[in-house]
């Protein structure tokens, strides 16, 4: 008897089925896109653009480090200061000054051509916050950071400051994709615990509606396992209630491959950061 072949799985199907029991409010939206690391298996779920908010922060500065691998030379130690500002406590002042210096949006736009990024548009003049982006772009330009040589624009040293700077998020910020990673809960004077996890969030009141985009990007390890995980999300009425969407939602599309029980750890704290 020839041995049967196993069904190959739909990971688009299967994340949409575990959508279904994450509750969205009456007119928000939220897109997921996942990469099982270990495996190279992925899965998407809706391809509309969000406003990403400080998300891009982790685009400016791989653009930033792009730049500086063109040019043969180190960042500064003053771009260095700014950059360890805009990440680990998503500080507005910093990007400005870095959105400034790799040239604004053409300069993301370029950087992203490189990244394979083909759905980010950057915002206009200085609102770097209204780039918009899809989840798959965003997973893209994660698996550009957290990738392996010869998979990434950047390289190893930049790849790597990237990752530590990720890993290392003020107390505070520390929600989002990280609710799903073991080992998430604690926190130190010097910032969140990244031992499951590195992120960047991204949170943004639009004025004309008063309406929340809330999203969250990055690594997560769950039971010894990598994924990198990408959620956006706009139209929510609070912060609050966006970020337990984009935590279940990073947990709906973790779950696609495999029941990790006690692997997926209570929400972390929905505490609203400047």
């Amino acid at each position: 008897m020839e041995p049967v072949a196993a069904p190959e799985v739909d990971h688009d199907e299967s994340l949409a089925t575990a959508l279904e029991d994450v509750a969205v409010e009456n007119g928000a939206a939220v897109s997921v896109a996942v990469l099982d690391v270990a495996s190279g298996d992925g899965a998407a779920y809706g391809d509309a653009r969000f406003e990403t908010a400080s998300i891009v922060k982790v685009n400016i500065l791989a653009a930033l480090l792009l730049h500086a691998q063109d040019a043969d030379r180190q960042l500064t130690a003053q771009e260095r200061t700014y950059a360890s500002a805009m990440i680990r406590d998503s500080d507005n002042t910093s990007a400005t000054v870095l959105w400034k210096a790799i040239g604004l949006a053409d300069g993301l736009d370029a950087a992203n051509e490189r990244f394979g990024l083909t759905d980010t548009a950057g915002g206009d003049g200085l609102y770097w916050g209204l780039t918009r982006t899809t989840a798959a772009d965003q997973l893209a330009l994660l698996q550009q950071v957290f990738g392996e040589s010869g998979d990434s624009e950047l390289s190893e040293a930049s790849r790597t400051y990237l990752q530590e700077l990720m890993g290392r998020i003020a107390v505070g910020q520390d929600w989002g994709v990280s609710a799903v990673a073991s080992g998430a809960s604690g926190a130190s004077e010097e910032g969140a615990s990244g031992s499951g996890f590195a992120l960047k969030n991204g949170w943004l009141p639009r004025t004309a509606t008063g309406l929340w985009v809330i999203n969250s990007i990055g690594r997560v390890t769950v039971d010894g396992r990598e994924y990198l995980v990408a959620v956006v999300s706009h139209g929510n009425t609070t912060k609050e209630k966006g970020i337990a969407v984009v935590e279940a939602a990073a947990r709906a599309a973790v779950s696609v491959f495999g029941d990790f029980g006690d692997g997926l750890v209570a929400p972390a704290s929905a505490t609203t950061a400047s």
